[in-house]
């Protein structure tokens, strides 16, 4: 455990951050679902305007640094070629 003061304060402040970045990965991931349950649903419509939603949440992701921009480049792309197919 923490002895010191400063180091007492940086676990204060790591728990804060924890519980912000769970809320950010879990809107990111709600985002990605919406799209998945789309394509699911063989809903082309549906599908291309969630997708138009989940790009910028992607990379308000990257630059908050809750994942690589190469995990969300990766994941962008998984998502659109899902969606070319079914469209």
């Amino acid at each position: 455990m923490a002895n010191h003061k400063s180091a007492k304060k940086r676990t204060r402040r790591n728990a804060s951050k924890a519980e912000v970045n769970k809320a950010r990965k879990s809107r990111m991931r709600s985002f990605i679902k919406k799209v998945e349950l789309a394509i699911e649903a063989k809903d082309a419509k549906l599908a291309q305007e969630a997708l138009r939603l989940v790009q910028p949440e992607l990379c308000r992701s990257v630059s908050k640094g809750l994942i690589h921009k190469n995990a969300a480049a990766r994941k962008l792309s998984r998502l659109v070629a899902k969606v070319k197919a079914i469209a």
